[in-house]
């Protein structure tokens, strides 16, 4: 039961930090495109930054809550797709050496965080399979 309640204390801060997230990187888009590029342009570009930074301290909340088997299990996940990440992103960068486009941080953002989802729900469904 207690794992439920944290879960749903975790859940309700990430989506609304990722609610102020969202506003705050579309209003900063909006305002920025229409200023010239300056150094208050900058400050306005990278404003997403500080609901980011409070979506890591939720994150780092949710590790302290959580009991040891499921944070060493979380660990293990982050660990697999950070290699999955790794491999990608060496093997992509000779792909870069022989033609192929470079890709955005973006990008490998989105692998980190789908692999470990994807890792995620794999080993769950295992684990309840057996």
């Amino acid at each position: 039961m207690r794992e439920r309640q944290v879960n749903k204390i975790y859940l309700r801060e990430l989506f609304g930090t990722m609610a102020v997230y969202f506003i705050v990187l579309f209003g900063s888009n909006f305002i920025a495109d229409q200023m010239p590029p300056g150094l208050t342009r900058t400050l306005i570009i990278i404003t997403p930054i500080l609901p980011a930074l409070l979506l890591a301290w939720v994150i780092v909340r949710q590790f302290r809550r959580i009991d040891e088997y499921v944070r060493r299990w979380s660990l293990e996940n982050i660990g697999i797709s950070a290699a999955i990440t790794a491999a990608f992103a060496l093997s992509y960068g000779f792909m870069e050496s022989a033609g192929f486009p470079r890709l955005s941080m973006f990008v490998i953002w989105g692998v980190l965080m789908g692999s470990w989802a994807v890792i995620t729900c794999v080993r769950g469904w295992l684990e309840r399979s057996q």
